[in-house]
């Protein structure tokens, strides 16, 4: 199989959010802290570049998403934005970890 530039980029972007996953699961406190303080603005920054290249046009389609030009399918929020949401909101409810604090926004 050869190895594209999407593959190494893949991988790279995998193993990095992986590595962060396990510092953030298996860390002392001291780690964490230190861990949100300079990751979370990076992935945050991350989330919102993704989205703003997926921000819906004036009839609420996803321009990058559109699969035709001709397409007339309903306004919806396309695949990136759902997943995003569902990251955050079902991780966020899942067993064994705890919800993310709405009052500190």
């Amino acid at each position: 199989m050869a190895v594209t530039v999407f593959s190494q980029l893949d991988k790279s972007l995998r193993e990095r959010l992986g590595t962060l996953v396990r510092l953030a699961s298996a860390g002392d406190d001291e780690t964490a802290v230190e861990l949100a303080r300079s990751e979370l603005p990076r992935l945050v920054a991350a989330l919102r570049a993704l989205l703003d290249g997926h921000r819906p046009d004036e009839h609420g389609r996803c321009p990058t998403c559109r699969t035709s030009r001709w397409t007339r399918r309903l306004p919806a929020p396309c695949r990136a934005y759902l997943g995003a949401q569902l990251a955050l909101t079902v991780a966020a409810e899942t067993p064994g970890r705890r919800k993310h604090l709405r009052s500190a926004v």
